[in-house]
Parts: C-alpha cells; structure tokens; sequence
C-alpha cells in the first residue's frame, strides 16, 4: 500500500536518499513481551529498516517493578536491544513515563547523524498529576532534518472524544525542548503520533460493527470511527495524515484469544491505536527547520541559498495490525514508510581510530579527528564497545575526553585509555565519541581487534579455538 507522492518519490531518487521507518505501537496491557517478536520487526524483509521507533502503553509500573526498571532496563527495552543488535541496530534514546515507554533504535550506520536528541513526557491523568496517561516524545535531528516522535495514551471511554482532542492539544503545547528553532512538537518538519488514542466507533450498534469485522468490511465503519469525525471540524487534526484503516479493529480483546470482549461490559470493537503523521510541506518550511544543536556543515559552505532547500518526503508502505499476538487486549499496529531526503550532513563531526594494538597488557591510545566545529565539552566522552552493543550506553568502558588528551595538534586530537579498563579477553571493538552537548555519539571507528592479554591465555579464560588468533 502507498499513498499520494510515491510516483514523484520514485521519479526523483537522484534527488535524495531513501530511508525506511518501522514504527510499532501496542498497549501491552501491563504483560512482558512474548517469547518471539520476530513478527513485530520484519527483520527478514529485503531491505531491513533504517530506523525503529516502538510506542508502548500501560507498560507494568508496579512500585516495586518500576524501581527495579529505573536501574535496569525494563523488559520490553531488554527484549527488544537483545533481539535487535545482533541486527546491528542500536538504542539511540528511549523516555518512560510510568506505563508509557518510548524507544528509537538505529542501524549503527546512522548513528553520527542522528544529533540533538531530547527527550519530555506530559502527564494528563489524574488532575494532571498521574502519569498512567499523557504522552512522551523524543525530538532529534536525522542527518539535519529535526524529526519529533510522540508516543500517546489519551482517555478512554466512547464519550470523551472531546476531552481526548483537548488532551492532544495540551501535550503539544506543553512540551517544551531547549531547541530555539523548534521548542514545541509542531515547530518539527516531520511529526509522528502515535499509541492508544482511545477513539471509538459511535452510533453503530455492536451487532453491525461485528458484521462488519467478520465481513472484512471495514470502510462502512470509517465514517463513524471518532478520530475520523474530528478531523473534518479539527484544523490541527487536518493537518495530519493516515494510511487508511484496512485492518480489523484493534481493541478489546478477551486475554490470550482473538474474540472481541465477551465480558459482561462487551465494549464495542475501535481502532483505538493509530498511527499518524505530519509533514511540513517544503514551501511552508524556512530556514528555522534546521538543526539546532549543530548548525555548521562543510558540505553546505558557500553553496547557494536555493541548493540548501532541504528535500523531505514520506509515503506509508504499510499500515497494519499484527493479529498473532494474544497477551493483551489490544493488538499491536505496524506503519512501514519510507523516507526521503537530502541529507543536510554527509561527514562525521569526528572522526576516530584506535592506534596501535590494543590489550589489556599495555596502555592505549585513541585518536580522534574534528572534521568540523561542534559544541564540545569536559562531559565528553569516547566509550570502548563491543561490536553489536546494543545501546549507546552499552559501552565496556569510556575514558573522559578532556580530561585524558595527551597530545593535540591542528588537525588530531591523542586520547589514553588505562590498560586497566580494557577487557583481558579480547574482542570485536569499536569506538565511539559521545557528545554530551548534542546528546548522541558524533564518531564511531572502523571495528579493530582488541588482543587477549598474556594473562588471560595462560589462565585459560581464552577458549582454545581463540587463542591462535592473538
């Protein structure tokens, strides 16, 4: 499935490049993630996603669970960095609140060109005080283009479809990011919003809606659903965009079967859980669309105003529901687009190598390369990962970069890291420098081989099929 636009997309690739975008949102409906969630991911496909951004809602928060969660990642984060970066995808940035949980994962490729992340929530649940409702969000600039994801969970129940536009229509206003080119969510070029949007299908009865479903005829319920109604009277509604609605609706469920609530309330079926977006048209655009963390790029000096014009596309390759899935009562929706646009920056803000042989029998030494200026500070810091770590802040150890330079000149930057910190089995490593400015790893280095040290080997903590390798 496309819509509108896909033909100018394919007509005009030597315009831009072409990006793929996975987004997921399911209310779990407080369960753990199921043993396999391959079917949520599409790892198999062709081309696999560039990016992965997962909305969840009413994620456990028990007292006891949630304490345990703020130290360690919880389980939907663990699950999903554990089956992802075997697929060489890294969590990037993630933001909770309570039950609400919001998570971008990245091919590692992308990594030096996603900057400028910040991360809010907004609570609207009980008095404004509860967080089991309101929505997070995580803003960040994708290769120069500033992008805001907005995961929510509005208020429930078939009459407060009212109360659930003024609750959108605060989140938006409310969020604020330190970003003075776009310091709220619809200041951002390109706009996602998703969740448990609680909209339901008014005046049909239960017995037509079910009809419905069984026959596949989905199309005579759209002129009912709330969400669509709003938007014919609703400018800000208008100004956002949906595939349309060819999948079965996605709540409520009976626990661990794919019946439609049989409980003593039997709740009519709705398409509570959405995805939509919001793109500024180029011409609307101005200059202020630009990254605001990093405004300096060698490649856009001395080009001509009209050759700075930021290309930004988007078409919905797919929208749909994942039916197999049995431990809530809603049922996950899946949107696939792809993305297309000129990227605004092509270089590294460094670049870095590690010199020499690395192991942990001797001091180390990094180096690092600014290839153009960045916000640089003493909480910068360049982190030694293993290759396939699964978040940016899955580092084996890091070395602060100011406080550990030891020679410097015009052109290249010498860092120590202590042997002491360096793991005495070896390995797969990377580096990568992380800017606490911009809130994201700026640099990462070609894979290098970290040696087992003399140690290691002669205590056998080195199997033996290794050992011949260092």
């Amino acid at each position: 499935m496309s819509t509108p636009g896909m033909e100018t997309m394919e007509q005009n690739d030597n315009e831009g490049d072409n990006f793929r975008l996975h987004l997921v949102t399911w209310n779990v409906a407080t369960a753990d993630p199921p043993v396999d969630i391959s079917s949520l991911l599409h790892l198999e496909s062709p081309k696999g996603p560039d990016v992965y951004v997962f909305g969840f809602q009413e994620v456990y928060s028990g007292p006891l669970r949630f304490m345990s969660d703020v130290v360690f990642d919880d389980p939907w984060s663990h699950c999903l960095m554990t089956t992802l970066a075997p697929w060489n995808y890294v969590k990037v940035s993630s933001i909770r609140m309570q039950g609400l949980l919001l998570l971008f994962f990245s091919k590692l490729e992308h990594l030096p060109f996603i900057r400028d992340i910040q991360a809010t929530y907004t609570r609207t649940g009980i008095f404004g005080y509860w967080g089991n409702k309101g929505g997070v969000s995580i803003r960040l600039s994708f290769y120069g283009h500033m992008l805001c994801f907005l995961n929510c969970h509005l208020s429930a129940h078939m009459n407060n479809a009212t109360e659930r536009m003024i609750e959108f229509e605060y989140i938006t206003d409310m969020q604020i990011f330190n970003c003075e080119k776009a310091q709220r969510i619809l200041d951002h070029r390109l706009v996602f919003w998703f969740g448990d949007l609680n909209f339901r299908i008014q005046d049909h009865g239960m017995h037509f809606v079910r009809t419905c479903i069984s026959d596949q005829n989905y199309s005579l319920l759209w002129s009912k659903d709330q969400l669509i109604m709003l938007k014919k009277k609703e400018k800000l509604l208008q100004e956002f965009e949906e595939g349309p609605l060819h999948f079965q609706p996605t709540y409520k469920f009976d626990l661990n079967t794919d019946l439609y609530d049989s409980s003593s309330k039997k709740r009519k079926p709705a398409w509570t859980d959405r995805i939509l977006w919001r793109l500024i048209p180029k011409a609307l655009s101005s200059d202020k669309q630009e990254e605001c963390g990093d405004r300096s790029d060698a490649n856009n000096v001395g080009q001509p105003e009209e050759a700075k014009k930021s290309i930004l596309e988007l078409s919905q390759d797919l929208y749909t529901s994942d039916m197999q899935y049995r431990i809530s009562d809603h049922k996950p929706v899946i949107g696939i687009f792809t993305l297309k646009l000129k990227k605004m920056q092509t270089t590294p803000l460094v670049h870095l190598l590690a010199e020499g042989e690395w192991s942990a029998d001797i001091d180390a030494m990094l180096v690092y390369f600014p290839k153009q200026p960045f916000p640089s500070s003493s909480w910068d810091w360049i982190g030694l990962y293993k290759v396939g770590f699964s978040s940016v802040f899955d580092y084996i150890t890091y070395t602060w970069v100011k406080d550990d330079e030891v020679a410097v000149d015009e052109e290249a930057i010498k860092v120590y890291m202590s042997k002491d910190e360096i793991p005495v089995r070896g390995g797969e490593c990377v580096l990568g420098y992380y800017c606490n400015t911009l809130q994201c790893i700026i640099g990462i280095s070609e894979p290098f081989k970290v040696h087992a040290s003399k140690v290691a080997i002669e205590e056998g903590l080195v199997p033996e099929k290794l050992r011949s390798l260092h």
